[in-house]
């Protein structure tokens, strides 16, 4: 395949630093890397080789389709895999203040959606991060007022909240308006279809409110918006083929992965043992990610919200790079991307290795690898 070219336009990198996409940050909170152990101590991993490094610093949203990070780390998958090297880990709300940490070193690795992986590599010409694998699909919906908005040609004047400026269900939202037919200013929102940039903590009492008539969001922001009265009018799996596009990604700093590459692979072997066990136990791997989110948020999450936003979501190891190639054509097309090479984005060759070592197929990079 040939290369694909993206960059993003300079007022959505400009963008990515204002405070709207900078939102509130959970737990550790942003940048917080956890103090070096002082102490020299021998890091063996599961399969009792030596690693490189004292920590790795793990940074993902307190979201369930971050599940595989959460899960990992809550059940001590990950820890398993990298033995003596300890997991520091570091929780976030937006995407770019989680690219942010990685390319200031406060994280090493992270579990993060495309939109923010292309921006982050594209604003640093290709030099501050890789793709090393995938952890889920799907899990977002647009959800409704059924008062307000009963078919999906009723939001036409409506206001519809999206998480934040150029965040991947944004431009999701804002190419499905175009295939419409419908217009929405990408930068200020307005159009046919008022498109409201929303903190995810802040959408349900947005909706509560009358402030938004509906939202296209991610789980578990959908279903609380169902529990509060709102209908599912859309899933955005049902736009996609077989069903399936990538919404959580695992990058990792480039400087990290070529000075402790052996750590990285450990982190992904852990990913890929976490997504194993969550396939094979549901109910205990949902029960477990509750469990993960009452630890970061202090609340955790009733099962009318938890079993629908669990179902939603398929918790895979292949990044599914041709989905994210079609994400950043939306983008394009939304007036949020111009052109330019994504060539390197992808570096699957750690995680092909563990894949192929357990016996289970390996997944392809579209075109956009490290050559």
């Amino acid at each position: 395949m040939p290369a694909t070219r993206f960059p993003l336009r300079r007022g959505l990198a400009a963008a990515a630093a204002l405070p709207l996409l900078a939102v509130a940050l959970t737990a550790c909170g942003y940048g917080s890397a956890a103090k070096g152990d002082d102490t020299k101590k021998v890091n063996v991993s599961a399969d009792g080789k030596k690693l490189s490094a004292d920590t790795v610093k793990i940074g993902y949203f307190p979201n369930l389709t971050h599940a595989t990070a959460m899960v990992g780390i809550q059940e001590g998958i990950i820890a398993k895999e990298l033995g003596g090297t300890t997991v520091k880990p570091s929780t976030f709300n937006a995407g770019p203040s989680e690219i942010e940490a990685l390319n200031a070193g406060s994280i090493d690795i992270g579990f993060i959606g495309p939109s923010p992986s292309i921006n982050g590599f594209t604003k640093s010409g290709g030099k501050s991060l890789r793709i090393i694998g995938g952890a889920a699909s799907g899990g977002v919906k647009l959800v409704v007022n059924p008062k307000k908005i009963k078919t999906l040609d009723d939001l036409k004047g409506k206001k519809i909240a999206t998480p934040q400026l150029g965040n991947t269900q944004d431009v999701a939202f804002l190419n499905w308006l175009s295939e419409k037919g419908w217009k929405a200013d990408a930068q200020s929102g307005k159009g046919d279809v008022s498109v409201v940039r929303t903190d995810n903590k802040v959408t349900p009492d947005a909706y509560k409110a009358g402030s938004v008539d509906g939202a296209w969001v991610p789980e578990p922001t959908a279903s609380k918006l169902v529990a509060q009265g709102a209908k599912v009018l859309l899933d955005e799996s049902t736009l996609w083929p077989d069903h399936t596009f990538v919404i959580t990604n695992i990058i990792v700093s480039q400087k990290f992965l070529t000075e402790h590459p052996d750590v990285v692979e450990a982190v992904l072997r852990g990913s890929v043992n976490t997504n194993a066990w969550i396939n094979a136990n549901p109910d205990k791997a949902k029960a477990s990610a509750n469990t993960a989110l009452k630890k970061l948020s202090g609340k955790e999450l009733p099962a009318e919200v938890l079993d629908p936003a669990w179902k939603s979501i398929r918790f895979t190891d292949d990044p599914l790079a041709t989905t994210l190639v079609t994400e950043a054509q939306h983008a394009v097309k939304a007036g949020l991307l111009e052109q330019t090479d994504l060539t390197g984005i992808y570096d699957l060759k750690p995680l092909n290795k563990i894949l192929k070592a357990a016996g289970k197929p390996e997944v392809a990079d579209a075109g956009l690898g490290v050559k």
